[in-house]
């Protein structure tokens, strides 16, 4: 491992950053992402989740399906209903910090509920 010239920290094996690359692919995609974003403000289901994003019930179950199988999301059964949750507490983190950053950057309060559609999303 080499050590670049940014503060001595040491370049991460080619397999973190293969998986970091393919999450955050997983993320690139503005619909994914703000299924995130809402996952990271509380569980819910699909259909809840298509309300919120503006999605299809199809359309998001299916990028529900591509996030568990990556391990960003995991749900559950309650009743007849599957409930979502993120299930890395770091993605949250992550798209917390990010989205939060273009809010400010943008305007918009911390505290507003931001919706990634009104960032072109």
């Amino acid at each position: 491992m080499s050590t670049g010239s940014g503060g001595g920290f040491q370049d991460p094996p080619a397999e973190v950053l293969a998986e970091a690359a393919a999450a955050f692919g997983l993320l690139a995609t503005p619909a994914r992402l703000h299924i995130v974003w809402a996952l990271a403000q509380g569980e819910s289901d699909v259909t809840g989740l298509a309300e919120r994003v503006g999605g299809t019930l199809p359309s998001v179950s299916q990028h529900l399906t591509k996030l568990k199988l990556a391990g960003l999301v995991r749900s559950r059964r309650e009743g007849r209903r599957q409930v979502y949750l993120v299930d890395d507490p770091d993605v949250v983190t992550v798209v917390r910090l990010m989205v939060g950053q273009l809010a400010e950057r943008a305007g918009h309060s911390a505290r507003t509920p931001v919706r990634l559609r009104e960032f072109g999303a």
